[in-house]
C-alpha cells in the first residue's frame, strides 16, 4: 500500500474487507481474529466483491453463480410480462442486453467449475430460449439453442477464455502463457509444430487447474 502511496492509516474501514482464501478442507483452519490495518481492525469475511465478481473464501464461485442466476431470473420475469406485447425480434435484443450481459460478465473466472454450478447457469439460458420462442417447459431446449446459434454455458465460458488468450498473444494483455515451440527442450516434439501451450504443473485440480495459465493452455 505504501508503494502505491496508500498509507494504511488512510484506509476507510467501511470500504475495506479482508478475505482469507483456502481450500474447502482447510476453511476451519483460517484465522478468525481481526486484522489491524493502521488504526483500524478488520474482521475477515467469507465473501468479497471485486469489479462486480463475488469471490468466496474457498474460491468455489458459488456466490457469484447464485447472485448471477438471481439477477438474470429477475430480468426474465420482467421480460415475460411484456412478451405477448412485442414482436419476436424484440425479446432477443432485450435478452442480450439484460440477461447475457450478466451471464457473460467475467465468465472466464468460472472456468473449471463443477457441473452442478454450471447447470444452474445453463438453466438461465434454457429459460431464456423458451421465453423467446414461447415454448413450454416440457419442450426440448437443444433445438431452440441451435436455432438461436447460442453456445451452451460451458462452451461460452471456454470461448471467453480463448478470447483472453488471443488478446494475450497479440499484445493487449500480459500473461504467463508460453508456446511449446518456444521451449528449447521441446522443439523436436510434434507439438512444437502446433499452436499448443505449455501446461504448468498445479497442486490442486479444484483451484490450481482453474488458474488462467493452466486453464488457458488446456482450452
Amino acid at each position: 500500500m505504501r508503494s502505491n502511496r496508500l498509507h494504511p492509516s488512510k484506509t476507510h474501514p467501511s470500504k475495506t474487507e479482508v478475505l482469507w482464501c483456502a481450500s474447502a478442507r482447510r476453511q476451519s483452519q483460517l484465522p478468525s481474529d481481526s486484522l489491524a490495518v493502521g488504526s483500524d481492525l478488520l474482521s475477515p469475511v467469507s465473501c468479497v466483491r471485486d469489479l462486480g465478481i463475488y469471490i468466496d473464501a474457498d474460491l468455489s464461485m458459488r456466490m457469484q453463480v447464485t447472485r448471477n442466476c438471481s439477477k438474470c431470473f429477475a430480468a426474465l420475469r420482467q421480460l415475460r410480462s411484456i412478451r405477448q406485447s412485442v414482436s419476436n425480434d424484440v425479446p432477443q435484443s432485450l435478452v442480450v442486453a439484460l440477461v447475457f450481459s450478466r451471464l457473460d460478465y467475467r465468465s472466464a473466472t468460472l472456468t473449471g467449475l463443477p457441473k452442478q454450478l454450471l447447470d444452474r447457469l445453463q438453466s438461465v439460458q434454457n429459460v431464456t430460449a423458451r421465453l423467446i420462442f414461447t415454448a413450454c417447459r416440457q419442450d426440448h431446449v437443444q433445438p431452440l439453442l441451435r436455432n438461436l446459434h447460442w453456445l451452451r454455458v460451458p462452451e461460452r465460458i471456454s470461448f471467453r477464455l480463448v478470447v483472453l488468450v488471443y488478446r494475450c498473444l497479440h499484445g493487449y494483455m500480459a500473461s504467463d502463457l508460453q508456446r511449446v515451440s518456444d521451449v528449447d527442450a521441446r522443439r523436436r516434439l510434434r507439438s512444437s509444430s502446433t499452436s499448443a501451450f505449455v501446461s504448468p504443473r498445479t497442486l490442486r485440480a479444484t483451484i490450481g487447474d482453474r488458474a488462467f495459465p493452466a486453464a488457458a493452455a488446456s482450452v
